[in-house]
């Protein structure tokens, strides 16, 4: 069998550099075609400020609850709790409003401080009893989903909840711009800076690039990675108040189906502009991607089980990409 690394060497450099090249653009290139053919197919419904603004305020909760997810990949771990977490956020915000009463601030900063707290738990299962995070996720994402029937009995909590909530995400900013979209280009711009432009990046970027290296070098891995959960954990919880807050309810499975969303982002992130490198800019494009996708897909009355497909077959391909650009990258 010839040697991937022997067959890699005789590619031609022109060959090598359209490969490097493929591996960081293809998801830019695959958004650009997307648009272009959509508007093209639908020059009246696609192309329009209305439905760019709405594309974008679909996809801010996904941009979110992927960023967060993104602090916790770059530092080598995956958090498979967050689609969980997030619905058991819902129902606690809701519930600590209308059940007892709590004014909406102090409500949503509870919850925000309960999201912190489980990505806590969800760090130091991983870094201080050396559980797989896959595992160690996967098990504490199936105790919040207990956890939130327990709280909601398995009942949506629908009634009562006041109008002044529900206008956090169904009301409009400065220029008829929606809420939602203003509270994710904070997160966005918020965990780009930190990861980029501040020396605790420079430590989250070094414990996920070689966290025995980065322990020689003096840094506390357990605790970078344990910051990597509880921002994940706390995106996790924003996505969730932000999606009762567009419902008008806390279901105990609302959110559940953004886990998939989130790792396909990611996932499809790291192949773009970087070669396999997990990145805050490249999960929003990822998340675009996907949106502006089911939003074709919905604009052409497609039936709901293709976007299910589109969305996995988004997430092979996007593991596809990173692979390709780690490899490159290494040779």
């Amino acid at each position: 069998m010839t040697d991937i690394s022997t067959s890699h060497r005789r590619l031609s450099p022109g060959t090598k550099a359209g490969l490097a090249f493929f591996a960081r653009y293809a998801t830019i290139l695959g958004l650009i075609a997307m648009i272009v053919a959509f508007s093209l197919l639908s020059p009246r419904a696609f192309p329009t400020l209305l439905n760019f603004t709405n594309v974008l305020n679909q996809a801010s909760l996904a941009i979110i609850i992927a960023s967060g997810l993104t602090m916790a990949v770059i530092v080598g771990e995956l958090d498979l709790s967050v689609g969980f977490a997030a619905s058991l956020h819902g129902i606690l915000v809701t519930g600590l409003i209308v059940a007892t009463g709590l004014p909406i601030p102090v409500a949503i900063l509870v919850v925000l401080a309960v999201g912190a707290l489980v990505g806590l738990v969800n760090g130091l299962v991983v870094t201080k009893l050396k559980v797989n995070s896959v595992i160690a996720t996967l098990g504490i994402g199936t105790i919040l989903t207990g956890l939130a029937f327990a709280y909601s009995a398995g009942v949506p909590i629908v009634s009562g909840v006041p109008e002044a909530f529900l206008e956090i995400s169904l009301g409009r900013w400065l220029w008829g711009i929606p809420n939602n979209i203003v509270v994710m280009a904070v997160v966005v711009v918020a965990l780009w800076v930190l990861v980029e432009r501040t020396s605790i990046g420079q430590e989250i970027q070094a414990v996920g690039g070689n966290p025995a290296a980065a322990r020689l070098a003096g840094i506390s891995v357990d605790r970078i990675k344990i910051l990597g959960f509880v921002i994940s954990g706390m995106c996790a919880a924003l996505t969730g108040i932000l999606l009762a807050s567009r419902l008008g309810s806390g279901t105990a499975s609302a959110a559940d189906g953004y886990l998939l969303t989130a790792f396909a982002a990611v996932f499809l992130g790291s192949a773009t502009l970087r070669d396999g490198e997990f990145h805050i800019l490249g999960t929003v494009i990822g998340a675009l991607v996907i949106a502006v996708g089911f939003n074709g897909l919905n604009i052409f009355g497609a039936p709901t089980f293709s976007q299910y497909m589109l969305q996995g077959g988004i997430l092979i391909v996007a593991v596809g990409l990173s692979s390709l650009g780690r490899s490159i990258a290494e040779r």
